[in-house]
């Protein structure tokens, strides 16, 4: 996997299967050791663009920020969060304030509604997202949905997203459009 600059991604701060709570309990926890070795700046901090939070108990991201910048030395190069298999009821706008995000893992939550994924629009660089397990995946038209929301996703539930989807997708938007439109105009 490469970063923004053609440079590898070091190894993920790892608090994955820690049954951790919260944002503020991530902070008190060791971090597994991976195969690679992470390194640190002058402050301790984590050297990497990567974090795993993945197979925990936190129901929200309140403190997210506080925790990237306390862990990681550019907290806001982070390119690739794993949330995945949480408790997790919504896409918190926290997400959206990470400019350099490329993969966001949420697979097995509790996200609901398909509107939450509107958020996610301002992420330019988000190229790869997972909500397979979460309930809004049995929603009708779920991954024309994303499609059209998020265009420039390239895999989406570990499944590469097709020229054909991407035209499906406009013509859905657009034909889910105009359904609506002709409801709203004979009420």
């Amino acid at each position: 996997m490469y970063g923004t600059r053609g440079k590898m991604y070091a190894a993920p701060v790892d608090l994955s299967f820690k049954q951790i709570n919260s944002m503020a309990e991530a902070l008190t926890e060791e971090h597994r050791q991976g195969l690679r070795p992470l390194e640190r700046n002058e402050e301790q901090k984590f050297c990497t663009q990567a974090l795993r939070l993945n197979n925990n108990k936190i129901k929200d991201l309140t403190g997210f920020s506080d925790a990237i910048t306390t862990l990681l030395s550019e907290p806001f190069q982070l390119a690739w969060v794993d949330l995945s298999y949480n408790l997790i009821p919504r896409i918190d706008p926290v997400l959206t304030e990470l400019p350099e995000l490329r993969v966001l893992y949420l697979h097995g939550n509790k996200i609901a509604k398909l509107s939450e994924v509107d958020k996610l629009g301002v992420l330019p660089c988000l190229h790869t997202l997972t909500l397979h397990g979460n309930a809004v995946e049995n929603e009708k038209g779920y991954r024309g949905y994303l499609i059209k929301m998020l265009p420039h996703l390239k895999s989406i539930d570990f499944c590469t997203v097709t020229k054909e989807e991407t035209v499906m997708a406009k013509i859905w938007h657009r034909t889910t459009a105009r359904s609506k439109a002709t409801q709203r105009s004979q009420q």
